[in-house]
């Protein structure tokens, strides 16, 4: 089992409510660089949103299923 990233967001709140719909779906997800993008800004590092390797074709269906937060 190893992690992949879906997206790089350059907004932690839009983060946040993606890896909320992915979880309200049952599927893990993580946010990776959250603290960085807090201390120097999101527009810096950006924030990514990862999932277990084999969740990840189901997390894109959603994703590309739900319209934009």
């Amino acid at each position: 089992m190893s992690l992949v990233t879906l997206e790089t967001l350059f907004d932690p709140v839009v983060a946040e409510i993606m890896r909320m719909r992915l979880e309200t779906a049952g599927i893990e997800a993580v946010l990776f660089d959250a603290g960085v993008a807090s201390m120097f800004g999101a527009g810096v590092s950006g924030v990514r949103l990862m999932v277990l390797d084999e969740d990840e074709a189901a997390a894109r269906s959603l994703l590309a299923a739900t319209d934009e937060p």
